[in-house]
């Protein structure tokens, strides 16, 4: 792993949280969607807006807020989808189930209201697996772009 610099740290976590923001308008969209005019369970609703947020904000992740990391091909990139879809996919779906139905289910909290409480929560765990795990800049990236 190669050391990083405070002020690269501070980008991408800035890079983070404004794809989590355009994420969140898309997630929250949905969910809205699927639960008032569709009439779908909270919880299926949470489980499939949640998805889409994640898929949305891999591909701005990988174009975007770590572009310098992302190894070629079609490989590299189906690798990165993975890591990202068991790690931070799942601290996003496994949190926004568990605190949608608390606050949703046991404290009578509005949709919407809860679903941004259970985002926020998630958020910061989500950035550091994401710059620590899924989107690895190794040695051998930094020498071939010096």
């Amino acid at each position: 792993m190669v050391v990083r610099s405070w002020k690269s740290t501070v980008r991408d976590w800035l890079r983070f949280n404004a794809v989590g923001i355009m994420g969140t308008a898309l997630q929250l969209a949905i969910l809205s969607s699927l639960v008032k005019l569709a009439g779908v369970h909270y919880l299926i609703a949470t489980g499939i807006s949640v998805e889409a947020s994640i898929l949305h904000n891999f591909v701005w992740h990988t174009n975007w807020t770590w572009a310098d990391r992302m190894t070629e091909g079609v490989l590299g990139k189906m690798a990165a989808l993975l890591r990202f879809n068991l790690t931070t996919g799942a601290i996003s779906l496994f949190g926004n189930l568990v605190l949608m139905r608390l606050f949703v289910g046991f404290a009578g909290w509005p949709v919407l209201i809860a679903n941004v409480t259970a985002i926020l929560s998630c958020s910061l765990l989500s950035f550091i697996v994401s710059d620590r795990f899924v989107f690895v800049q190794t040695v051998e990236s930094v020498k071939v772009k010096i």
